[in-house]
């Protein structure tokens, strides 16, 4: 019952193995589990009377809800789920209080304490977002911006960290946070995909700050805490040596916090503790030094310029020169110290040993009592690598700037100073209400430290000198923030270190965890290796990458060129977070309800865009490095297809988006050039319920280079009621199939008491608005003889008429390529008759398809006896050259020739068919004996005689049919005159033109031919012939060639001829004149196209028009297998009525 109760969020309840450890995205809380791990909602110490109540309780409850017995069988009662979502905790769970862990015991658990804002968000928030950037860079930032500027840029960056701190606040509240903060937030809100590129940001921007925090520990350990431990000569002015120092001890720091993590030390989070006091000690021991009367920190400038080396400012006690060289153990800021005389002798300072501007002793910080400090220190001195001023390069020990600076290199730098937002959203799964909590905390905390840097930035400029500030590295004397604190400078060198390795190791402990989360999610599967978990429950292997990817970081050994990458990634995360606000309040959708109200899309948009600015801005190439990479994860996320639902912020987006396009589509039918097939697949499912014609699948795939839409549909006959798990099943196999041949659509299958009506029902209904399908794809039936589908395969190219729709009808499908093949050879179109465009729009989109795109396209259209070929020709041309079109042209001019005797023979046998057929419309087993009664008494009358009525006219022809006419009139022989035939029909060389008379045998002429052929039908009533293939039976009954044979290369046969042939049996009546018409058309055409295309990889050809009239079905089959023999892949085409292509751009 707990696990349906826990389907209602992402995160699911799993078996859990002895000693292993469930991560955030398995957890249901610490209540009692059973012995496979899964959360009980009633613990087994609970006595067994209770339990008897509670099942008498439960049975009783149940019979007052009789009538929804079925629903509860599958459903937990309401009370029952209330109580599991009420016990649902999304704090990670303690891997010592799961049964089966070692050393543990559940009776021992102790209940977690949930934590409340101050100390559950607010001061971890605070701690995060105070850095070492506040000790090591603020100082130096308003030194070379000025006051003004500094206060601009650091006003910029808590502007946007504030704006994302609103868009946080109303995500968060808009429902329970589960664990995974914000990585499950944005995947929730923007999708998996989304959701896996953030995560994958959010990782690394936690992994790089492990090495901004090392390297800012590092620089101040040894610059101003230990100088001595400084390694490869002095770092006074010589920056590379400082890196290399950098890197030394900034691997070895890494590796001590990294051990500390693996061995699973919990005093972590007591040392955030501890770094946050000392934070807070420093600041506002620096607030107490602003105010403090005493000027303090001489130091010795030329120029205006700070000199490096912390050169004495004290009394001058040497007499001569000589005394100088023997005892020099303190330089002097004095321009008769041999130091400074030494380091400025030649440069622009000294001329003929003799200073032109002497070196002088300044005082560094004079603190607020000197009013004109902060309008000293108002104008920007903004200096390239190696000035001391702008445009004027450093000279001798002057201290010179290490970097180039302007305003957004600072934005890159100083951003790094406000992050750690979202510190909150992590420990939702502490907090008594996440919901209270996470939007009061982080706005509180973000408004504190914003104040805290802002007031910063007016104490340094107004309390510090700007050479001293503009100070980087403390090659003059010591960190300057350090120099104002009150009473002693150690008060921030230890704090700022202190909290710089607290951070490093809280940042090591974090990363891991989101790389394993996102493992844990399966987005990306390569991955998955950092899903797993240590002895102590730590992932390991995620630690590990985590260290090497830092170490990186250190090797860089330089803040200023760190803290720009981490700001990109940052930057990119809360640009992220603003546009899942803006788009969940845009939509507007049910389940956007957020409990913070002080939010507006306008407002996350503004903060959204502020993001992507400052990227841009800071760095432009950072950047487009970080953009290109969080895209490239989106994509390969997409690609993978992320398996998990989320119910996030894009689908709704989707939503919004199909549902504005469909009202607009609503308003009229698309322009031609618009115009697309949005096909309408009719998939027929075997008795297990898959597709039989997979290729179908697959030729829908390549047809859906038009960008169409594409809906796949299958009817089961039932019905719905007795049929739901049966659709599900058929539902789940056809779209596994659709998937498979990337068919871009959509599927569903149906049930109907009658397969005719359900298709006719989906024809109608299938589609929504102006998205609705215009082209029906179904396949042919090659059975067609043997069994009724005939029946149905008429019905829908009449509905698709009557719908206005066109029709492609595959033939042999099953001998059509694959997605994985690649077609050789031509597309011959045969364009016999103008359908709107669509037999040439066809072939186009095939071809954009890789399956199809290495065949050249051959057009054949035929000319009657009256056109003119050659213009025919040309101007076909001209029409593909206008519709940007390159195929072959050819013009096919059809013989005018006498209709076959064997066209002739060939529309008798079909019409005997039907009419035996039609004459017999019994149940299954009254036609299987009457048929094959039918036909034995055929063959039993072949020696009787036939009496012919000679005729008058030459045009016609009479059969007597004596004992056909006793079975059907059940009387005596009578007569009945032919109808008149075309003249056409009567050759120059028959018996009539000669005068002969006829003779004919008594019996069926063909009879045989024909009952066999009519045998083969039985099936379809109950009978039980064996399939023989369609070639071979066509040549042994029919007479016709077997495929790439036409029967005209015998040469023709006259009616004389025929009417030999026939009298073998019984005298029938001559076929309708209409009928060998049609035949005959389609013999000859089959002909043309069996010698011109039989080799070509795809034949298209029009679709004749279906008929109107009953009892034509079968004769329309007919012709379209006549039409189509010979050709082993045909695609048959029909219109919908409307031109859907146009030469006009």
């Amino acid at each position: 019952m707990a696990a349906n109760a826990a389907k209602y969020s992402r995160f699911y309840v799993t078996e859990v193995e002895d000693g292993d450890v469930l991560d955030d995205e398995t957890s249901l809380g610490e209540g009692p589990t059973t012995d496979e791990g899964i959360v009980e909602l009633f613990p087994e110490d609970e006595d067994t009377e209770r339990r008897s109540d509670r099942h008498q309780s439960t049975i009783t409850s149940e019979n007052n809800f009789a009538l929804y017995e079925k629903d509860l069988e599958n459903q937990p009662r309401i009370s029952a789920f209330l109580s599991s979502i009420a016990q649902y905790d999304s704090s990670p769970p303690n891997p010592n209080t799961i049964r089966g862990a070692k050393g543990t015991d559940r009776k021992n658990k102790q209940k977690k304490v949930k934590l409340g804002t101050f100390l559950g968000v607010y001061l971890p928030t605070v701690q995060s977002i105070l850095g070492v950037i506040l000790f090591i860079r603020l100082p130096w930032a308003v030194g070379v911006a000025g006051v003004g500027q500094a206060f601009l840029c650091m006003f910029i960056c808590c502007l946007c960290t504030f704006i994302a701190a609103l868009s946080l606040s109303a995500i968060a509240t808009n429902g329970v946070v589960p664990a995974g903060g914000p990585y499950f937030l944005i995947s929730a809100n923007l999708g998996p995909e989304f959701g896996g590129a953030t995560g994958i940001i959010f990782y690394l921007a936690h992994t790089f700050s492990v090495s901004l925090f090392v390297l800012g520990a590092i620089e101040l350990l040894v610059v101003y805490i230990a100088p001595e431990m400084v390694l490869f000569g002095s770092i006074t002015g010589n920056a590379d040596v400082l890196y290399n120092n950098m890197r030394v001890y900034g691997t070895i720091l890494l590796i001590l916090i990294g051990l500390v993590v693996f061995l699973g030390v919990r005093f972590i989070s007591i040392v955030g503790v501890v770094s946050l006091v000392l934070v807070l000690i420093s600041c506002v021991s620096v607030y107490a030094g602003a105010f403090y009367p005493t000027p303090r920190v001489w130091i010795c400038t030329l120029d205006g310029v700070a000199l490096q080396g912390q050169i004495s400012c004290s009394s001058y006690n040497y007499s001569d020169v000589s005394e100088l060289y023997q005892n020099i153990t303190t330089r002097y800021c004095h321009p008769s110290d041999p130091y400074l005389r030494q380091a400025f002798n030649g440069t622009t300072y000294m001329k003929n040993d003799e200073w032109l501007i002497e070196p002088v002793c300044m005082i560094g910080v004079p603190g607020l009592t000197a009013t004109n400090t902060i309008n000293e220190n108002a104008a920007p001195m903004y200096l390239q690598e190696g000035e001391v001023k702008p445009g004027q390069k450093g000279e001798g020990i002057q201290v010179k700037a290490t970097i180039d600076a302007d305003f957004f290199i600072l934005v890159g730098i100083l951003f790094n100073a406000v992050t750690g937002i979202l510190t909150g959203s992590s420990r939702s799964g502490d907090l008594k209400d996440a919901q209270k909590s996470i939007p009061m905390g982080t706005i509180l905390a973000t408004l504190t430290t914003s104040l805290l840097y802002l007031s910063c930035v007016l104490i340094f400029g107004g309390t510090i000198d700007g050479f001293y500030l503009r100070d980087q590295l403390g090659d003059s004397s010591s960190l300057p923030i350090a120099m104002l604190a009150w009473p002693t400078k150690w008060i921030v060198l230890i704090g700022a270190f202190v909290a710089s390795t607290a951070c490093a190791l809280q940042s090591l402990t974090s990363a891991p965890r989101v790389l394993q989360a996102i493992a844990n999610d399966n987005l990306i599967p390569f991955l998955k290796i950092f899903g797993t978990v240590g002895f102590r429950g730590e992932p390991t292997f995620a630690l590990f990458l985590t260290m090497a990817l830092a170490e990186l970081g250190v090797l860089i050994a330089s803040v200023d060129h760190v803290a720009p990458i981490i700001t990109m990634f940052f930057l990119i995360k809360y640009l992220i977070v603003n546009l899942a606000c803006a788009l969940q309040s845009l939509l507007k959708a049910p389940n956007w309800r957020p409990r913070f109200r002080f939010y507006h899309w306008s407002v996350s948009i503004f903060g959204a865009l502020l993001c992507l600015v400052l990227m841009f801005f800071s760095g432009w190439y950072f950047a487009v490095a970080a953009l290109i990479f969080t895209g490239a994860v989106y994509k390969y996320i997409e690609y993978g297809g992320a398996k998990r639902e989320w119910g996030d912020g894009l689908r709704g987006l989707d939503l919004q988006a199909a549902r504005y396009s469909l009202l607009r589509l609503e308003e009229g039918p698309p322009h031609t050039k618009n115009w697309r097939p949005q096909v309408l697949v009719l998939c027929k499912l075997d008795d297990n319920l898959i597709p039989s014609q997979p290729k179908l699948l697959s030729f829908a795939s390549q047809l859906k280079a038009g960008k169409g839409l594409a809906l796949v549909y299958s009817v089961l006959k039932g019905k719905y009621s007795d049929s739901a798990q049966k659709l599900n099943k058929a539902r789940k196999h056809l779209k596994r199939f659709v998937n498979d041949r990337k068919v871009e659509g959509f599927c569903k299958v149906i049930a109907s008491s009658n397969i005719t009506e359900g298709l006719s029902y989906v024809i109608q209904g299938a589609g929504l608005g102006g998205m609705a399908h215009n082209t029906l794809v179904v396949t042919w039936p090659d059975s067609w003889r043997k069994k009724t589908s005939w029946h149905l395969f008429v019905s829908l190219i009449r509905m698709a008429a009557i719908s206005e729709l066109a029709v492609l009808v595959p033939k042999g499908i099953n001998w059509f390529p694959s997605n994985s093949d690649q077609a050789k050879g031509n597309i011959d179109v045969w364009w016999i008759v103008h359908d709107g465009g669509l037999l040439l729009l066809l072939p186009f989109l095939l071809k954009r398809h890789k399956v199809w795109k290495n065949c050249s396209l051959r057009i054949f259209t035929i000319a009657e006896v009256d056109d003119n070929s050659i213009q025919m020709k040309r101007d076909l041309e001209k029409f593909l050259y206008q519709l940007r079109m390159q195929a072959e042209v050819h013009i096919i001019e059809m013989p005018d020739s006498d209709i076959s005797a064997y066209t002739y023979e060939r529309t008798l046998i079909m019409e005997q068919r039907n009419d035996l057929l039609t004459k017999l419309r019994l149940n299954k087993s009254e036609a299987k004996g009457d048929v094959q009664n039918l036909i034995a008494r055929s063959f039993s009358r072949r020696s009787s005689n036939v009496a012919v009525r000679s005729s008058p006219s030459l045009s016609t022809i009479s059969l007597v049919s004596q004992n056909s006419q006793q079975e059907t009139m059940g009387g005596g022989a009578t007569t009945e005159p032919l109808e008149p035939l075309s003249p056409k029909l009567s050759s120059p060389k028959t018996p009539h033109a000669t005068g002969e008379s006829q003779v004919g045998v008594a019996g069926t002429p063909g009879l045989k031919d024909v009952d066999d052929d009519t045998s083969s039908l039985t099936s379809s009533f109950g009978g039980d012939m064996d399939d023989e293939p369609k070639s071979s039976l066509l040549a042994s009954h029919t007479n016709v060639p077997v495929a790439g044979h036409s029967p005209f290369q015998s040469g023709a046969r006259s009616v004389n001829e025929g009417v030999s042939l026939l009298t073998a049996g019984t005298a029938i009546n001559a076929p309708k004149e209409n009928n060998v018409k049609r035949m005959n058309t389609s013999m000859k055409l089959n002909e043309l196209i069996v010698t011109t295309s039989h080799d070509s990889a795809l034949v298209i050809v029009n679709l004749p028009s279906p008929p109107h009239t009953k009892g034509e079905e079968e004769n329309y089959m007919e012709y379209l297998e006549v039409l189509t023999e010979g050709l082993q892949r045909v695609l048959m085409v029909r219109g919908g009525g409307r031109e859907v292509i146009t030469i006009y751009s």
